[in-house]
């Protein structure tokens, strides 16, 4: 159990996500806060969200928030589009603690990048339906052209840690030759899983293309945002890293010592409630 006697700033980062694209976000935090402790819960048993009904994706969402507020965190972060885009507002709303999710920053993150104004979107069918992040590139510049297009077996694919697989060069292929075609000069990786594919995912849009890591983006707000809420933690002990899943734990524990470059991950598996 979460110990609620420590000080607020040495409280974890919480992170949640559907499976284990939600630790190119750990890995982001890591890299930029390298003193915070994070506890990070990945809804294996349900990936992937980016299929189900908003209904059910909410219902999720707010389960994988209860759970993450029962171990004490002082802020969590939404590593997965699908529930950025269709449930942040409600969370947001409904718990008092701050959140923050995938499209704003890496929005904000593409409209920087972009030379010619042409910006392709990819990420599950949930999160390309929803239309959020051409709404939030709209906002920052009218003018700007957009291009989406749903990717979904980009999850599967992460989620078997298939970066250099041929089955992953030929669907990239697949998905990615129309948006070549648009000659977009950024490219946003709408789904936390999508990062581990980066490499093929580069190769098939062309080196020209800037790719946007939407999890890199909330890493830098997150910061910003624990250092204006006074919530960064000082202290000089040896972060603590705690992983939670709802399925195949053994499974997660490889491919995130692998990602992570860390040995000997603690991961548990537990039941929602």
């Amino acid at each position: 159990m979460p110990s609620w006697n420590i000080p607020e700033t040495q409280k974890s980062i919480g992170v949640f996500d559907s499976g284990i694209g939600g630790l190119t976000v750990v890995h982001a935090l890591m890299q930029h806060l390298p003193q915070e402790n994070i506890t990070y819960f990945g809804d294996t048993a349900r990936v992937p969200y980016g299929s189900k009904s908003e209904e059910v994706v909410r219902e999720y969402a707010f389960e994988d928030t209860r759970f993450l507020l029962q171990q004490g965190v002082k802020i969590i972060v939404v590593a997965c589009n699908t529930v950025s885009a269709v449930a942040i507002d409600d969370l947001k709303a409904h718990f008092d603690i701050p959140i923050i999710g995938m499209i704003e920053p890496g929005a904000a993150a593409a409209c920087k990048a972009s030379k010619n104004g042409r910006i392709g979107v990819i990420g599950t069918l949930a999160t390309i339906g929803s239309e959020s992040y051409p709404r939030k590139l709209k906002e920052c510049k009218s003018s700007f052209e957009i291009f989406s297009t749903p990717c979904p077996l980009f999850v599967p694919l992460a989620e078997e840690g298939w970066r250099t697989h041929p089955a992953s060069d030929l669907i990239a292929e697949e998905y990615l030759a129309d948006l070549r075609k648009e000659q977009i000069d950024t490219l946003i990786l709408g789904c936390t899983h999508y990062p581990i594919l980066r490499d093929v995912i580069q190769k098939h849009v062309g080196p020209q293309v800037a790719l946007i890591d939407s999890g890199e983006a909330a890493a830098i707000q997150v910061e910003q945002m624990l250092r204006e809420k006074n919530l960064l933690n000082t202290s000089t002990a040896q972060p603590n890293y705690s992983f939670f899943v709802s399925d195949v734990p053994q499974k997660f524990k490889q491919l995130g010592e692998l990602f992570l470059q860390k040995a000997d991950l603690r991961v548990t598996k537990v039941h929602l409630q």
